[in-house]
């Protein structure tokens, strides 16, 4: 039960937060991102599975490997943006994290002009 333990960190991370922001608040932020790392850990030993599962889909059919990996990068960067910009909200930087945030949309919609490209050619050919 992998959620348990996800709830788990999190549940003792924010205790340790609160207790540290009486004496020594600089140091919350080192907890943060420790209990983000260790979550994001966990995380990405389920993400692997999902992804080879994936990979062996695309072998099936040549024609969306490429896609696929755009894909799999898109949701990388995806995860990735939203862990940055939720670290950033916590040390109260939330100017700097909407920049990130935004940043991680402008590079999603760069990543995805090719699927979209590729898809409005599907849909031309298709119409008569």
């Amino acid at each position: 039960m992998d959620i348990i333990k996800i709830i788990g960190i999190g549940l003792i991370a924010v205790i340790i937060v609160i207790i540290l922001k009486q004496y020594r608040p600089e140091f919350t932020i080192y907890v943060s991102i420790c209990a983000g790392i260790i979550i994001l850990g966990l995380v990405m030993t389920r993400l692997s599975g999902i992804i080879q599962l994936l990979t062996e889909l695309s072998n099936k059919v040549s024609d969306t490997n490429g896609f696929l990996t755009v894909l799999i990068k898109i949701t990388g960067i995806a995860f990735l943006t939203e862990f940055a910009v939720s670290i950033c909200k916590d040390s109260g930087e939330s100017a700097i994290a909407s920049k990130v945030d935004l940043g991680g949309k402008v590079i999603i919609i760069s990543m995805s002009i090719p699927i979209i490209s590729a898809l409005l050619e599907t849909i031309v050919h298709v119409l008569p």
